[in-house]
């Protein structure tokens, strides 16, 4: 499913606590890891080189961490900025996912990529795995993350749209992977209905448990042992960060792009704020292009 993954890295310990956080990707297929740092000087050539010398023995490290944790491991230094250069090696690799790790907090405070998550979940091409990063002190930070661990459950948040449900598909081949337990969520979203749509809440009820029924039936027969769904009416943020944090889930998945009165440019807000607050790690999976 993730057989091939780009892995951003900004050189810092920060990163390296990345790759200690997705040793249980082997689970869902992952054979090979492309370390992946961009120097940002397309156009300074002999500055490149020598920046080369500098970073190489760095990524040298992180590629022997990867090996050592059973993964094929390459390593890409691209010339021009993070984004851009991404997500064209993520094409043109035919990268099955790219991981990046962020503090959240609005992404203004990332240091994996020195500020630029947000320019990379904006142009999403493929489906992000988002590692959330913490400082245990606020004096000298030293970065933590939040791991994956397969033997916890999985939070799906599904809004029913097509995004959700290619999400969905996802969260089915990782059932089939081994990840038992999942969780499915749907928020009947209040700002929406309230105003104009109030008294059509009960066949919503009714829709939309019919529609996590089946969501729950279609991973029993791919292999799940227990599945279980919270359907509430509220605000959609709030609601899957709460839910987020009553529980031990191992990772949020989720569309990058829902179904809204208002689409955003780029990402959906429901997506971009769950990922922003939410403390496990966050996998967006971006729309098909028509």
């Amino acid at each position: 499913m993730f057989r091939k993954v780009i892995l951003a890295s900004d050189l810092s310990d920060a990163s390296t606590h990345v790759i200690e956080c997705i040793k249980d990707l082997k689970a869902y297929g992952t054979k090979e890891v492309v370390l992946f740092h961009a120097l940002g000087l397309k156009y300074l050539e002999d500055l490149r080189y020598q920046l080369i010398k500098d970073v190489e023995p760095i990524l040298q490290k992180q590629k022997a961490l990867l090996e050592n944790y059973g993964y094929a491991a390459s390593i890409h230094i691209a010339n021009d900025g993070v984004p851009y250069e991404l997500w064209k090696l993520a094409k043109q690799d035919n990268a099955s996912m790219v991981v990046i790790g962020t503090h959240g907090h609005g992404l203004a405070f990332d240091v994996v990529l020195g500020g630029t998550a947000h320019k990379i979940i904006h142009t999403i091409a493929k489906p992000l795995l988002v590692v959330r990063l913490s400082a245990e002190n606020k004096t000298v930070p030293v970065c933590k993350a939040e791991c994956i661990d397969i033997k916890k459950p999985l939070l799906f948040a599904t809004d029913f749209s097509d995004t959700a449900e290619l999400a969905f598909t996802y969260v089915e081949k990782m059932v089939e992977s081994g990840t038992k337990n999942v969780m499915l969520i749907h928020i009947q979203d209040q700002l929406m209905i309230e105003k104009y749509l109030k008294d059509r809440l009960d066949e919503f009820d009714t829709i939309d448990t019919e529609r996590l029924e089946m969501l729950k039936e279609r991973l029993l027969k791919k292999g799940a042992k227990n599945v279980d769904w919270i359907l509430k009416y509220g605000k959609p943020v709030e609601e899957i960060i709460n839910e987020s944090r009553a529980k031990d889930y191992s990772m949020i998945v989720m569309g990058a792009l829902g179904r809204s009165l208002v689409k955003d440019v780029f990402i959906g807000s429901v997506s971009w704020n769950v990922l922003t607050h939410a403390l496990q790690p966050v996998l967006l999976i971006p729309p098909l292009k028509k």
